[in-house]
């Protein structure tokens, strides 16, 4: 079962699978007819336009000036610094192809399309030809601040902060280079793992405070102001890959780098010559005794 997140005053936001983005049968049918373009899409091909209503504009808003407030003191310092130089805009809710355009001469990355959750083969690994995979709807506008799944303020807004500076760009290209290599799941596993708790949720110890740096905390409102009471641990690669973590609700374990530079030597360290045979040579568990991950019952197909 899924967490049951709180919201920054402590009130109960409810199970995951209960959420207006898989209750609303309105939202849902408008969601799926968003995410119907990504079925046959080509890693490169351009995104489609999408023409955003009232509703999910004013959301993009409320939530983009949310989280710019939110960020303030808690996320590195670095993170900020990019954040004045990603072509996000904060008024309107912007088209895949803008941002891509923008994107492309800052770091070489671009924007392609996806429908929700990408096997790890392909979202990974297309990382080191400067694609990121990015959804096109927006979360529900009657609880903006909180959403199970990544939308399009996660990929764009999280993701595309980083993704206009050349050091983090290179973080993405050092992943998707080790998934290239490899094709079984439980390599693919492993790589998913330490992205997840890195360039997703990770932290980095900064003035003797952990700050934010993973985007799935970037662009969460109630995880940015609780994450502080989170358990927050050293990163250790073998407790990382035991444990259990779960795609929709809060996070309650995170792992922290000692600085920015430590997280470019970790994953340079594990990934750069990542094969077959890393599990073996550093000694960690086979995918079926690595901690599960929990989905949301629910899905971007629900009728």
């Amino acid at each position: 079962m899924s967490q049951t997140p709180l919201d920054p005053n402590g009130s109960r936001l409810g199970r995951a699978e209960d959420h207006p983005s898989f209750a609303d049968r309105a939202y849902v049918s408008r969601r799926n007819a968003i995410v119907a373009a990504a079925k046959s899409h080509r890693v490169g091909a351009p995104s489609p336009p999408i023409a955003y209503d009232d509703a999910e504009q004013a959301a993009w808003r409320t939530v983009h000036a949310a989280l710019t407030e939110a960020q303030q003191g808690r996320v590195c310092q670095a993170v900020l610094q990019a954040r004045e130089t990603a072509p996000i805009p904060a008024d309107r809710i912007p088209q895949h192809e803008e941002v891509s355009d923008r994107l492309e001469p800052l770091t070489g990355f671009r924007f392609t399309l996806a429908g929700g959750t990408v096997p790890n083969k392909r979202f990974l690994g297309t990382m080191a030809d400067g694609y990121f995979h990015a959804v096109q709807y927006v979360r529900h506008p009657a609880m903006p601040l909180y959403t199970p799944e990544p939308d399009i303020l996660h990929d764009v807004f999280g993701h595309g902060i980083r993704l206009s500076a050349p050091w983090f760009a290179d973080l993405y290209r050092t992943v998707g280079r080790a998934a290239a290599r490899v094709r079984s799941a439980g390599a693919l596993d492993l790589i998913s793992r330490v992205y997840w708790f890195t360039l997703e949720y990770g932290l980095a110890w900064e003035h003797g405070r952990p700050k934010a740096y993973g985007a799935a905390l970037l662009s969460s409102y109630g995880e940015l102001a609780r994450f502080p009471q989170a358990d927050i641990r050293p990163f250790h690669l073998p407790d990382l890959v035991r444990l259990p973590y779960q795609v929709a609700g809060y996070q309650q374990v995170l792992f922290a780098v000692d600085s920015l530079p430590h997280l470019s030597e970790v994953l340079h360290d594990f990934l750069d010559d990542f094969d077959e045979e890393t599990r073996d040579r550093h000694g960690l568990p086979p995918l079926v005794e690595r901690g599960f991950m929990a989905r949301p019952e629910a899905s971007a197909s629900t009728g």
